[in-house]
Protein backbone atom coordinates (compact mmCIF):
# COMPACT_ATOMS: atom_id res chain seq x y z
CA UNK A 1 0.00 0.00 0.00
CA UNK A 2 1.15 3.59 -0.75
CA UNK A 3 1.87 5.71 1.78
CA UNK A 4 -0.22 8.25 1.20
CA UNK A 5 -3.33 6.05 0.78
CA UNK A 6 -2.06 4.48 4.45
CA UNK A 7 -2.21 8.18 5.99
CA UNK A 8 -5.68 9.12 3.87
CA UNK A 9 -7.36 6.12 4.97
CA UNK A 10 -5.67 6.57 8.57
CA UNK A 11 -6.84 9.93 9.24
CA UNK A 12 -10.53 9.24 7.69
CA UNK A 13 -10.97 6.60 10.12
CA UNK A 14 -9.62 8.65 13.12
CA UNK A 15 -12.39 11.64 12.08
CA UNK A 16 -15.22 8.73 11.73
CA UNK A 17 -14.32 6.82 13.91
CA UNK A 18 -11.65 7.48 16.80
CA UNK A 19 -9.22 4.61 15.55
CA UNK A 20 -5.89 5.08 15.59
CA UNK A 21 -3.60 3.13 12.77
CA UNK A 22 -0.03 3.98 13.00
CA UNK A 23 1.80 2.92 9.74
CA UNK A 24 3.30 -0.85 11.18
CA UNK A 25 -0.79 -1.44 10.66
CA UNK A 26 -0.80 -1.15 6.93
CA UNK A 27 -0.91 -4.82 6.94
CA UNK A 28 -4.29 -4.92 8.91
CA UNK A 29 -5.66 -1.99 6.67
CA UNK A 30 -5.06 -3.91 3.70
CA UNK A 31 -6.48 -7.32 5.13
CA UNK A 32 -9.63 -5.89 5.68
CA UNK A 33 -9.85 -3.36 2.99
CA UNK A 34 -9.38 -5.32 0.30
CA UNK A 35 -12.87 -7.44 0.53
CA UNK A 36 -14.68 -3.39 0.59
CA UNK A 37 -12.16 -3.01 -2.82
CA UNK A 38 -14.02 -6.28 -4.00
CA UNK A 39 -17.33 -5.66 -3.14
CA UNK A 40 -17.26 -2.34 -4.83
CA UNK A 41 -15.71 -3.68 -7.98
CA UNK A 42 -12.51 -1.76 -7.82
CA UNK A 43 -9.62 -3.58 -8.76
CA UNK A 44 -7.48 -2.70 -5.16
CA UNK A 45 -6.74 -0.41 -2.72
CA UNK A 46 -5.12 2.16 -5.24
CA UNK A 47 -8.40 2.18 -6.88
CA UNK A 48 -10.24 2.70 -3.52
CA UNK A 49 -7.98 5.38 -2.46
CA UNK A 50 -8.74 7.35 -5.91
CA UNK A 51 -12.73 6.77 -5.45
CA UNK A 52 -12.71 7.99 -1.59
CA UNK A 53 -10.58 11.22 -2.46
CA UNK A 54 -13.12 12.37 -5.72
CA UNK A 55 -16.26 10.90 -4.66
CA UNK A 56 -17.68 11.02 -0.92
CA UNK A 57 -19.74 8.35 -1.19
CA UNK A 58 -21.30 7.80 2.06
CA UNK A 59 -22.32 4.35 1.81
CA UNK A 60 -18.82 3.59 0.72
CA UNK A 61 -17.27 5.16 3.96
CA UNK A 62 -19.40 3.60 6.05
CA UNK A 63 -18.07 0.49 4.71
CA UNK A 64 -14.55 1.40 4.90
CA UNK A 65 -15.00 2.35 8.43
CA UNK A 66 -17.19 -1.06 10.07
CA UNK A 67 -14.26 -2.71 8.10
CA UNK A 68 -11.98 -1.71 9.90
CA UNK A 69 -13.44 -1.50 13.59
CA UNK A 70 -13.00 -4.60 15.47
CA UNK A 71 -15.90 -6.70 16.53
CA UNK A 72 -14.15 -8.63 19.08
CA UNK A 73 -16.65 -9.74 22.01
CA UNK A 74 -17.67 -13.29 23.57
CA UNK A 75 -20.42 -13.98 26.48
CA UNK A 76 -19.38 -13.19 30.30
CA UNK A 77 -16.32 -11.68 29.21
CA UNK A 78 -13.47 -11.52 31.94
CA UNK A 79 -16.13 -12.74 34.30
CA UNK A 80 -14.94 -10.14 36.65
CA UNK A 81 -16.95 -6.93 35.53
CA UNK A 82 -20.12 -9.63 35.62
CA UNK A 83 -19.71 -10.71 39.17
CA UNK A 84 -19.16 -7.73 40.30
CA UNK A 85 -22.50 -6.12 38.57
CA UNK A 86 -24.21 -8.65 40.60
CA UNK A 87 -22.77 -8.50 44.08
CA UNK A 88 -21.58 -5.18 44.41
CA UNK A 89 -22.81 -2.26 41.62
CA UNK A 90 -26.58 -3.61 41.03
CA UNK A 91 -27.25 -4.22 45.06
CA UNK A 92 -26.06 -0.85 45.43
CA UNK A 93 -27.91 0.59 43.11
CA UNK A 94 -30.83 -0.89 43.56
CA UNK A 95 -30.95 0.38 47.25
CA UNK A 96 -30.18 4.22 45.74
CA UNK A 97 -32.76 4.34 43.00
CA UNK A 98 -35.47 2.47 45.85
CA UNK A 99 -37.37 5.79 45.07
CA UNK A 100 -37.83 5.77 41.13
CA UNK A 101 -37.44 2.47 40.30
CA UNK A 102 -35.64 2.43 37.64
CA UNK A 103 -32.03 1.88 36.50
CA UNK A 104 -30.66 2.47 32.69
CA UNK A 105 -27.36 0.40 31.52
CA UNK A 106 -25.12 1.00 28.36
CA UNK A 107 -23.58 -1.31 26.32
CA UNK A 108 -20.93 1.00 24.81
CA UNK A 109 -19.41 -0.35 21.16
CA UNK A 110 -21.28 -3.68 21.83
CA UNK A 111 -20.59 -5.38 18.91
CA UNK A 112 -22.79 -8.34 18.38
CA UNK A 113 -24.43 -7.92 21.56
CA UNK A 114 -23.17 -10.91 23.75
CA UNK A 115 -22.42 -7.99 26.49
CA UNK A 116 -25.90 -6.87 26.78
CA UNK A 117 -27.47 -10.22 26.93
CA UNK A 118 -24.66 -11.61 29.34
CA UNK A 119 -26.45 -8.44 31.68
CA UNK A 120 -29.81 -9.43 30.34
CA UNK A 121 -29.36 -13.01 32.08
CA UNK A 122 -28.01 -11.83 35.23
CA UNK A 123 -30.95 -9.88 35.76
CA UNK A 124 -33.54 -12.36 34.91
CA UNK A 125 -32.27 -14.41 37.37
CA UNK A 126 -32.84 -11.69 40.01
CA UNK A 127 -36.61 -11.11 38.36
CA UNK A 128 -38.64 -11.56 41.54
CA UNK A 129 -36.36 -8.84 43.45
CA UNK A 130 -36.68 -6.38 40.22
CA UNK A 131 -40.50 -6.79 39.86
CA UNK A 132 -41.96 -3.42 39.70
CA UNK A 133 -38.69 -2.03 37.84
CA UNK A 134 -37.80 -0.35 35.03
CA UNK A 135 -34.34 -1.86 34.16
CA UNK A 136 -33.23 -0.81 30.60
CA UNK A 137 -30.19 -2.48 28.78
CA UNK A 138 -29.00 0.20 26.02
CA UNK A 139 -26.46 -1.23 23.26
CA UNK A 140 -25.05 0.71 20.63
CA UNK A 141 -22.34 -0.27 17.90
CA UNK A 142 -20.50 2.46 15.47
CA UNK A 143 -21.68 -0.92 12.80
CA UNK A 144 -25.29 -1.48 11.25
CA UNK A 145 -24.27 -5.01 10.51
CA UNK A 146 -23.78 -5.61 14.16
CA UNK A 147 -26.34 -3.94 15.11
CA UNK A 148 -28.81 -5.82 13.28
CA UNK A 149 -26.87 -9.00 14.84
CA UNK A 150 -27.45 -8.42 17.84
CA UNK A 151 -31.02 -7.44 17.43
CA UNK A 152 -31.25 -10.62 15.91
CA UNK A 153 -30.10 -13.29 18.84
CA UNK A 154 -28.50 -15.56 16.73
CA UNK A 155 -25.26 -17.15 17.66
CA UNK A 156 -22.85 -19.53 16.04
CA UNK A 157 -21.64 -23.17 18.03
CA UNK A 158 -18.34 -21.37 18.51
CA UNK A 159 -20.25 -18.05 19.94
CA UNK A 160 -22.27 -19.82 22.56
CA UNK A 161 -19.27 -22.20 23.50
CA UNK A 162 -17.20 -18.68 24.46
CA UNK A 163 -17.80 -18.19 28.51
CA UNK A 164 -21.45 -19.58 27.99
CA UNK A 165 -22.36 -21.77 30.95
CA UNK A 166 -23.82 -24.69 29.43
CA UNK A 167 -26.65 -24.07 31.61
CA UNK A 168 -27.25 -20.55 30.57
CA UNK A 169 -27.11 -21.75 27.26
CA UNK A 170 -30.21 -24.45 28.22
CA UNK A 171 -31.93 -22.22 29.78
CA UNK A 172 -32.00 -19.50 27.43
CA UNK A 173 -31.54 -20.32 24.10
CA UNK A 174 -32.74 -22.39 21.36
CA UNK A 175 -31.13 -23.97 18.51
CA UNK A 176 -32.18 -22.95 15.24
CA UNK A 177 -30.40 -25.62 12.96
CA UNK A 178 -26.89 -24.88 13.24
CA UNK A 179 -27.11 -21.51 15.30
CA UNK A 180 -28.82 -20.70 18.85
CA UNK A 181 -30.99 -17.97 19.02
CA UNK A 182 -31.44 -15.92 22.39
CA UNK A 183 -34.57 -16.30 24.29
CA UNK A 184 -37.65 -13.23 22.86
CA UNK A 185 -37.75 -12.44 26.55
CA UNK A 186 -34.14 -11.41 27.02
CA UNK A 187 -34.22 -9.83 23.22
CA UNK A 188 -36.96 -8.14 24.81
CA UNK A 189 -34.81 -6.78 27.86
CA UNK A 190 -32.38 -5.08 25.54
CA UNK A 191 -32.41 -2.85 22.86
CA UNK A 192 -29.69 -1.92 20.09
CA UNK A 193 -28.98 1.04 17.73
CA UNK A 194 -26.31 2.57 15.57
CA UNK A 195 -24.22 4.80 17.02
CA UNK A 196 -20.84 6.44 16.90
CA UNK A 197 -19.28 7.37 20.15
CA UNK A 198 -17.90 10.64 18.47
CA UNK A 199 -21.20 11.96 18.54
CA UNK A 200 -23.25 13.77 20.59
CA UNK A 201 -24.37 11.43 23.57
CA UNK A 202 -26.81 13.63 24.89
CA UNK A 203 -29.28 11.70 22.50
CA UNK A 204 -28.75 8.69 24.45
CA UNK A 205 -30.03 10.30 27.74
CA UNK A 206 -28.36 9.70 31.19
CA UNK A 207 -26.90 5.94 31.97
CA UNK A 208 -26.74 4.66 35.63
CA UNK A 209 -24.13 2.02 34.51
CA UNK A 210 -21.88 2.20 31.33
CA UNK A 211 -19.94 -0.68 29.86
CA UNK A 212 -17.30 0.97 27.43
CA UNK A 213 -14.74 -1.91 27.75
CA UNK A 214 -11.74 -2.56 25.51
CA UNK A 215 -12.66 0.33 23.07
CA UNK A 216 -10.40 3.52 24.13
CA UNK A 217 -7.00 1.06 23.65
CA UNK A 218 -7.77 2.21 20.19
CA UNK A 219 -8.29 5.71 20.44
CA UNK A 220 -5.32 8.30 21.00
CA UNK A 221 -5.61 10.23 24.13
CA UNK A 222 -7.40 13.87 23.14
CA UNK A 223 -10.08 11.30 21.75
CA UNK A 224 -10.06 8.88 24.57
CA UNK A 225 -10.70 12.46 26.89
CA UNK A 226 -13.31 13.35 24.69
CA UNK A 227 -15.17 10.07 25.04
CA UNK A 228 -15.18 10.14 28.36
CA UNK A 229 -16.08 13.65 29.59
CA UNK A 230 -19.10 13.33 27.20
CA UNK A 231 -19.31 9.47 29.30
CA UNK A 232 -19.15 11.53 32.48
CA UNK A 233 -21.88 14.19 31.21
CA UNK A 234 -24.50 11.35 30.63
CA UNK A 235 -24.26 9.64 34.31
CA UNK A 236 -24.93 10.98 38.12
CA UNK A 237 -22.82 11.03 40.49
CA UNK A 238 -22.74 7.47 42.18
CA UNK A 239 -23.10 6.08 38.46
CA UNK A 240 -20.66 3.24 37.72
CA UNK A 241 -18.46 3.13 34.60
CA UNK A 242 -16.65 -0.13 33.44
CA UNK A 243 -13.92 -0.26 31.60
CA UNK A 244 -11.41 -2.89 30.03
CA UNK A 245 -8.36 -4.21 32.29
CA UNK A 246 -6.22 -2.39 30.17
CA UNK A 247 -7.83 1.04 30.49
CA UNK A 248 -7.58 3.58 32.98
CA UNK A 249 -9.02 6.97 33.50
CA UNK A 250 -5.32 8.18 35.02
CA UNK A 251 -3.97 10.75 33.29
CA UNK A 252 -6.99 11.02 30.69
CA UNK A 253 -9.73 12.77 32.97
CA UNK A 254 -10.03 13.87 36.27
CA UNK A 255 -14.11 13.62 36.23
CA UNK A 256 -13.60 9.95 37.13
CA UNK A 257 -12.35 8.24 40.34
CA UNK A 258 -11.17 4.35 40.92
CA UNK A 259 -13.78 2.85 42.95
CA UNK A 260 -11.86 1.35 45.83
CA UNK A 261 -10.59 -2.03 45.56
CA UNK A 262 -12.45 -2.59 42.67
CA UNK A 263 -9.96 -2.93 39.32
CA UNK A 264 -11.76 -1.38 35.94
CA UNK A 265 -14.92 -0.01 37.87
CA UNK A 266 -14.88 3.88 38.01
CA UNK A 267 -17.44 6.74 39.68
CA UNK A 268 -17.81 10.47 39.34
CA UNK A 269 -16.88 9.83 42.82
CA UNK A 270 -20.71 9.05 44.42
CA UNK A 271 -20.49 5.48 44.40
CA UNK A 272 -19.21 3.41 47.53
CA UNK A 273 -18.62 0.11 47.98
CA UNK A 274 -20.28 -0.58 51.41
CA UNK A 275 -17.36 -2.64 53.65
CA UNK A 276 -19.19 -5.90 53.62
CA UNK A 277 -18.96 -5.85 50.12
CA UNK A 278 -15.61 -4.66 49.14
CA UNK A 279 -14.07 -8.87 49.39
CA UNK A 280 -17.01 -9.86 47.83
CA UNK A 281 -15.62 -10.46 44.75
Amino acid sequence: MRVEDFDMFSTLLKQRSGLVLTRDKAYLLESRLMPVARKWNMKGLEELASTVRTRKDEALLRDITEAMTTNESSFFRDQKPFDQFKQIVLPKLLEARAAKRSIRIWSAACSSGQEAYSLAMLLSEDAAKLAGWRIEIVGTDISAEMVERSKSGIYTQFEVQRGLPIQMLVKHFKQQGDKWQISQQLRQMASFREFNLLGDLSTLGQFDIVFCRNVLIYFDQPTKTKVLEAIARQMPQDGVLYLGGAETVLGITDRFKPVEGQRGLYSLGGFQVPSGLRAAV
